[in-house]
């Protein structure tokens, strides 16, 4: 995998930048003046970012994914991973009949909902799981390969399924972790 210079991440007009960021040069990123990204964060190949998103430090977004932060905005917090082909909406046409759907049709013949996604820290989203809008992953969470999260979760839970239900607590032992990683940088 070959990375983007730091030159050409700064070419780039990100609205913030953190140190030692990685980013795919065969990664495709639309409305970089809207993204933030924190410090030693990752973004592989394929992976299509556009919108106005937030991502904290240590974010790690495997190959594939999709995040499409629109309008109301995607903030993924400090050590969070989103495995292949995850893909996190924050705005969806209404699938219902009672409105037109798709981008090439006018405003006023369509029925968006557009709510914020919130991702919480040291979450991991499975490979192919789908997270829709206004649904917050809580911190700690994990969330199970090809779930279809569709409401917001319990901190520190294992979800699976579609839709996703939750099916365990999650330990926290990573806190330690975490803690020993982050004295480690001083």
């Amino acid at each position: 995998m070959a990375y983007l210079t730091d030159e050409q991440l700064t070419m780039m007009g990100f609205k913030s930048l953190g140190k030692g960021v990685k980013i795919s040069d065969r990664a495709s990123v639309y409305n970089a003046d809207k993204i933030e990204i924190g410090d030693f964060s990752r973004i592989d190949d394929f992976c299509v970012v556009s919108g106005n998103i937030k991502i904290g430090r240590n974010v790690h977004i495997t190959p594939q994914c999709l995040l499409a932060g629109g309008i109301p905005g995607l903030l993924i917090e400090d050590f969070a991973t989103l495995a292949y082909g995850v893909k996190v909406f924050t705005q969806s046409d209404d699938y219902s009949g009672a409105t037109m759907t798709n981008s090439t049709v006018p405003k006023q013949y369509k029925n968006e909902l557009m709510l914020p996604v919130r991702i919480g820290r040291h979450s991991i989203v499975g490979a192919g799981a789908i997270i829709m809008p206004g649904v917050e992953v809580s911190e700690g969470n994990s969330i199970g390969a090809n779930a279809l999260v569709l409401k917001s979760t319990e901190s520190w839970s294992i979800y699976v399924g579609s839709p996703a239900k939750k099916i365990k607590d999650r330990k926290k032992d990573l806190l330690e972790l975490e803690r020993a990683y982050l004295k480690g940088e001083h």
